[in-house]
């Protein structure tokens, strides 16, 4: 991914621009959901897609960040799934101790055997116990997050556009990104 382009929108209180690297490398180190592993008492994930007469679908998620995008999950008979089919762009939003992020982007579906392993592998190190399905190109389950619907469950990468950060920790700041 190259450098995003940045503005500062705390500069009126003389704060210093959140750095773009400091976001990868917290999202890099992981998004869990147990309580108290990643956010302000549990990590928070929201995912906002577009209904079909274009009011926002918002529904709570668990996230992954590799690559430079978002990854999660669902049946693709869920109201995501189908407002993604219909219309790929999105928000998801996400609460750490250090920042609170909305990201803005396309969704799309990835059945790639390869990354779909890959992907199903890191939600297994972070405590779900997922496999690939006989197909190799969605995942299974013993259980998932009720909104996820029943298996399988397709995974869906999200490509950013653009990205707000708030800093909840000293220094403080916030700033915009444009991909």
């Amino acid at each position: 991914m190259h450098a995003p382009d940045a503005t500062n929108l705390a500069d009126l209180y003389d704060l210093p621009p959140v750095d773009w690297a400091f976001i990868q490398a917290r999202l890099d180190g992981g998004l869990t959901q147990a309580p108290g592993s990643g956010g302000p008492g549990r990590h928070t994930c929201w995912l906002t897609t577009l209904n079909a007469d274009g009011s926002p679908h918002v529904t709570g998620i668990g996230a992954l960040y590799a690559e430079g995008g978002l990854w999660f999950e669902t049946g693709e008979r869920t109201r995501k799934a189908r407002n993604i089919a219909r219309d790929p762009r999105c928000a998801l939003s996400l609460a750490t101790a250090e920042f609170d992020l909305v990201v803005e982007g396309r969704a799309s579906q990835v059945t790639d055997p390869s990354v779909v392993a890959a992907l199903a592998a890191r939600w297994a190190a972070e405590g779900w116990p997922v496999s690939v399905d006989e197909s190799g190109r969605a995942l299974t389950a013993e259980f998932s997050a009720p909104s996820a619907g029943p298996p399988p469950w397709f995974v869906y990468r999200i490509d950013l556009t653009a990205a707000t950060a708030v800093r909840t920790v000293d220094p403080g700041g916030a700033t915009r990104w444009r991909f």
